[in-house]
């Protein structure tokens, strides 16, 4: 597919080149250019510099008349380079030099306070259940002892050890280093496997997602006042009519890894090669206008962008547990608290940490459906205007653009070296199911609330969620999604006299209509996912010296996670060219600390080895629901809650052409 996207690329610019010089030199001066250079600086309180990125873009497009039978032949393009020096100016937090050796948490062992002192964490490598234990001469089960000598206790993490404390619960080291600097983690091809190169210059790889747009577009007559129009080329299509989180507008993925949830999703949405199709009738019957719309992505698929083990934003910290799962599989890893410690016959009280080998636990491979002709994606919106009321229907078969991770894969049984698939076994292929989309909007003016009211809905048939209840640890749900969005220009005197203040407000809703949950004995089991969650958003916007300065604040929060974000900002345009903004964005609330779920290490997936006295059955797999914050408290903090140790000031200087 890459081949195909190459020649794309080519045939588009060739296409263009040939449009250019048949209507002369004289036009060349009716090409529209612009463009920007542009500095982001973030600084991150704890860690230092967060982000120090470069951008230059430039657009262009040029009308050619009336070409290729078709009225205003248009090209347009958007080409973008970015470079990220924060890997180079702060390479101990994010680059080449980033983590260290790192300890797991024996929680409440007297043995393990004996044989390491202090708190009783065990070194990477060197637990009691491992090879701690085999150096005092204990015999260990062959799945339990990896090689530390290639998978070091150096450039490490503990999983979300910048959100939490461990309490008990399970975490895994995270290699932090870019993946040709450290490649432990990074075995899942063309996913999460970025050199440093590619962390500081995202938009240069195999993908050409240095082209933010480029297509040709033009419209043909069918009638009086109706016409086909036609688009071709990579874009972005959006449907939705609200911001910050997507309903409808799930065409193109997104890369969370630039900064979140927080950039603008103009800058975000990872363009795909795409043709559109709109019928636009005009005004028809009742209608005031009426199109129809029809896309075809036959770009191979992309997941969102979450980010990677090491980098400054990833959102639910999604790809540091992925890359510590990776290399778990790859190369064997240290489980911190993971078995009670009386199970291996020892007269304690507490939870041990487990050195795991290779094949035992972890990510073995991501699944990224291939480009054939059957896996393309696409849909038809039937848009228009009913008496001042603006309104769509929409349907989209898609690729989920967000992992999940399915069990049942052949690993080793950590005690017998046994090679099966085990239910209830943390080892997982990533995998992205197909899901169809039927939803619609409404767009308004309601008169007696002198507002604008913003609808959109959503029904999802597909979608797959972990699932601890589950043998393969997950599940599908139909998922039922709305936002209802208010805008309003209002004075605020104390403030401003003279010019209205924007204030826009919005809530988003999601319902897993097959949620599963029941309590165990030690927990609840199922799946992690809120049933029913709330995220609300405030923006107050306003102006002064002739707009030229512009201060505002976005407030958002998660209403089951319980934690938000207040980001204060002025925009100041200093002239027809500079542009200044200066703000902060600071967490507030719980964050992940009290988020604990079932972590499976209780699911005895190797019967009756590791039974424990709540299970009634010790030849029976299942959880019994003993959790902890890590792996799946991630889903129930959300992109806000996962991110409460990221309070940052931001300065972006911006000089357009």
């Amino acid at each position: 597919m890459t081949n195909i996207k190459k020649l794309l690329t080519i045939g588009v610019c060739t296409a263009s080149a040939a449009l250019a010089s048949g209507v002369g030199m004289a036009q060349e001066s009716g090409w529209d250019t612009a463009g920007f250079v542009e500095n982001a600086t973030f600084y991150r309180d704890g860690r230092g510099l967060s982000k120090s990125r470069n951008t230059a873009q430039f657009e262009f497009s040029k009308d050619f008349g009336k070409r290729m039978g078709m009225n205003n032949f248009r090209l347009s393009g958007t080409l973008r380079a970015t470079y990220d020096a924060v890997y180079d100016l702060n390479e101990d937090e994010f680059g080449k030099k980033a983590g260290g050796p790192r300890s797991f948490e024996n929680f409440g062992s007297t043995t393990a306070q004996a044989l390491f002192g202090g708190d009783g964490s065990s070194p990477w490598g060197f637990s009691i259940l491992g090879n701690g234990g085999a150096a005092a001469g204990n015999p260990i089960p062959p799945g339990f002892l990896f090689d530390v000598g290639s998978n070091p206790n150096d450039g490490l993490a503990v999983l979300g050890e910048e959100f939490h404390d461990p309490r008990g619960g399970v975490t895994i080291g995270v290699p932090l280093r870019p993946c040709d600097t450290d490649s432990r983690g990074c075995g899942l091809e063309d996913y999460m496997d970025w050199d440093l190169n590619e962390l500081r210059f995202p938009d240069f790889n195999d993908h050409l997602d240095f082209i933010r747009e480029l297509y040709i577009e033009g419209s043909v007559a069918t009638g009086d006042t109706s016409e086909l129009f036609l688009r071709i080329g990579k874009q972005q299509v959006v449907w939705g009519r609200t911001d910050l989180f997507r309903v409808l507008d799930i065409i193109n993925p997104v890369d969370f890894a630039r900064h979140n949830i927080y950039d603008e999703l103009e800058d975000i949405r990872i363009p795909q090669w795409i043709a559109s199709a709109e019928f636009r009738w005009g005004a028809v019957g009742a209608f005031d206008d009426l199109n129809l719309q029809f896309v075809w992505n036959f770009d191979e698929f992309r997941p969102n962008n979450l980010g990677q083990g090491g980098s400054p934003y990833s959102i639910l910290d999604a790809g540091s547990f992925f890359r510590a799962m990776n290399n778990c599989w790859e190369n064997g890893c240290t489980v911190s608290n993971f078995v009670p410690a009386a199970a291996i016959g020892l007269d304690d009280p507490g939870l041990i940490a487990a050195d795991f080998a290779p094949n035992v636990i972890g990510i073995r491979q991501v699944d990224l459906p291939e480009w054939k002709l059957s896996n393309t994606q696409g849909g038809v919106k039937l848009e228009g205007v009913y008496k001042d009321v603006g309104f769509s229907l929409n349907y989209y078969h898609f690729f989920q653009q967000l992992p999940v991770l399915r069990g049942d894969i052949e690993s080793v049984n950590a005690f017998t070296g046994e090679v099966a698939d085990w239910d209830h076994l943390i080892a997982f292929d990533i995998n992205f199911p197909e899901v169809d989309l039927l939803g619609g909007s409404l767009d308004l003016y309601v008169d007696s609330l002198k507002s604008v009211v913003r609808v959109e809905a959503a029904y999802t048939q597909g979608e797959e969620f972990a699932n601890t209840l589950e043998a393969d640890l997950y599940s599908d749900s139909d998922v039922f999604r709305w936002v209802l969005g208010v805008d309003r220009n209002t004075f605020i005197p104390f403030l401003n006299k003279k010019r209205a203040f924007l204030i826009s407000g919005q809530i988003f809703g999601e319902h897993l209509l097959d949620h599963e949950l029941e309590q165990a004995a030690l927990g609840p089991v199922g799946i992690p996912n809120w049933k029913d969650n709330y995220i609300a958003t405030l923006l107050i916007k306003g102006w002064y010296k002739s707009d030229t300065i512009s201060p505002q604040v976005i407030m958002a929060w998660d209403y089951e996670a319980g934690a938000g974000t207040i980001a204060p900002s002025v925009d100041w345009l200093i002239n027809d060219n500079w542009r200044l903004i200066a703000g902060f964005n600071i967490k507030v609330g719980d964050g992940m600390g009290d988020q604990e779920f079932d972590d499976c290490r209780a699911c005895n997936p190797f019967p009756p080895f590791t039974a424990t006295p709540a299970h009634a059955d010790p030849f029976q797999s299942g959880s019994v629901g003993l959790g902890g914050i890590e792996p799946l408290g991630r889903f129930r903090s959300g992109p806000l809650g996962s991110a409460s140790e990221e309070d940052e000031f931001q300065v972006t200087l911006r000089y357009r052409f």
